[in-house]
């Protein structure tokens, strides 16, 4: 019997439907590995960082640096953002910059080659090595530091990097534009840091709130290392010795209808080396408040009160981050500012309180202006033979008019190292 041979054309039609088919799941898998490339490409990578929504935080030891790189580059249509610290921590050694996409998370921003960085707790610019140089100012608790690339960087081999502090320009730098982009970077060191981050932030016009920033200048007589920023003083000095002090001296002294002020520690630097209260109009302004003749001050980081000499005497409790120091003048009720004929062994009573609780009873037991319902108060105590003691937390200091001169000086409030 003769064999019938099948068709070719029917089994190379058979090879090619085969062919096809693997053909068309080699390409769903190419297509979902580009997928998952791309997806793990534009993923925000972090470490010693905890990230809730917008908001970063260091989560690590004090010896463990936290980094952030954002999961996509800037761009010439988004070539800006911001980063608004809500907490300095402990040191206050947060990085803002750009860095390359697979920067290694166990360095700051600007540490390692080809990134670059701002770095908040010094002020200096950090360009690709661990040696910064001065740059701008430090930044504190509210403070925003933005960083941006020049639009035309993008279409050329150069990126000119420039940074703002509060919708400011601090200055510029120049690097080399990486193949993949430049990614914005968050670096942390230090307990207790947290910052905003704004990746669709605009660098818009100054609004009248900043240009309002040195309203407040003409309110100080002599400003010696100390920056003024609305109601903020900000140490501009070296704070490497015991004369590298910084000095803001009010401009009036203190009278019978201004008689107290505050001073709010928004960040007690490295050793809290802050010091308030009165001093003459020509006190040095390399001393520390208390230091010298004609003063008296008291001082955060120990608790102590210097009064005209450079040994104190224990006080009151140490003050921190967050506390509100008072000082003020109980005047008495027979005080005239601008008499002559007062005699030099008279005295003033000087309040320093470390507390806003301190404050607001001393307010309350300074001036009661109604003298009539206080004569008849005193005259119902002298009859039940009862003494009220003051409800203020606040401590008293005697000091003679002659030695303090507070009648032609003003208040002080320093912050130096020492």
């Amino acid at each position: 019997m003769r064999r019938t041979r099948r068709p070719r054309f029917v089994l190379m039609n058979k090879m090619d439907d085969l062919n096809l088919h693997y053909r068309f799941l080699n390409w769903r898998r190419r297509i979902r590995e580009i997928r998952e490339v791309r997806a793990f490409r534009y993923q925000e990578r972090f470490k010693h960082i905890l990230v809730d929504g917008d908001t970063l935080s260091y989560h690590g030891n004090s010896g463990e640096v936290g980094c952030y790189v954002a999961s996509r580059p800037l761009t010439k249509d988004s070539n800006y953002f911001e980063v608004s610290i809500v907490d300095s921590g402990v040191r206050g050694t947060i990085a803002v910059g750009l860095v390359p996409q697979y920067y290694s998370l166990d360095h700051q921003p600007g540490w390692l080659p080809d990134s670059v960085a701002y770095h908040a707790d010094d002020g200096k610019l950090y360009n690709g090595r661990a040696k910064g140089r001065q740059f701008g100012s430090k930044c504190n608790s509210g403070d925003r530091i933005g960083c941006g690339i020049e639009p035309v960087s993008f279409d050329v081999q150069t990126a000119q990097i420039f940074f703002t502090k509060n919708g400011k320009r601090v200055g510029s730098t120049i690097m080399p534009m990486s193949p993949d982009g430049l990614f914005p970077a968050v670096g942390m060191h230090s307990l207790g840091e947290e910052v905003r981050l704004h990746l669709n932030a605009e660098l818009g016009r100054e609004d009248d709130s900043v240009m309002m920033v040195d309203s407040y200048e003409d309110e100080w007589g002599r400003l010696h290392d100390v920056r003024v920023c609305g109601t903020l003083l900000e140490y501009l000095g070296k704070g490497k010795s015991i004369v590298d002090v910084g000095l803001a001296q009010a401009r009036h002294p203190l009278s019978t209808r201004s008689h107290y002020f505050e001073v709010e520690i928004v960040d007690p630097g490295e050793k809290c080396y802050i010091a308030l209260g009165l001093a003459r109009k020509d006190y040095p302004k390399n001393r520390h408040p208390g230091w010298s003749r004609g003063s008296v001050a008291y001082h955060a980081d120990d608790g102590k009160i210097f009064h005209g000499s450079g040994v104190g005497d224990p006080f009151g409790p140490r003050c921190y981050k967050g506390d509100i120091m008072g000082c003020g003048i109980m005047f008495p009720r027979d005080y005239i500012l601008d008499s002559e004929g007062d005699s030099d062994d008279s005295c003033d009573t000087v309040i320093l309180s470390p507390t806003a609780r301190a404050v607001r009873n001393v307010r309350n037991v300074m001036y009661l202006h109604q003298e009539g319902e206080e004569e008849e108060e005193e005259e119902e105590e002298e009859e039940d033979g009862e003494e009220i003691e003051p409800e203020h937390e606040g401590r008293k200091v005697v000091v003679s008019r002659e030695s303090l001169g507070w009648y032609q000086g003003s208040w002080v409030w320093a912050k130096g190292g020492y």
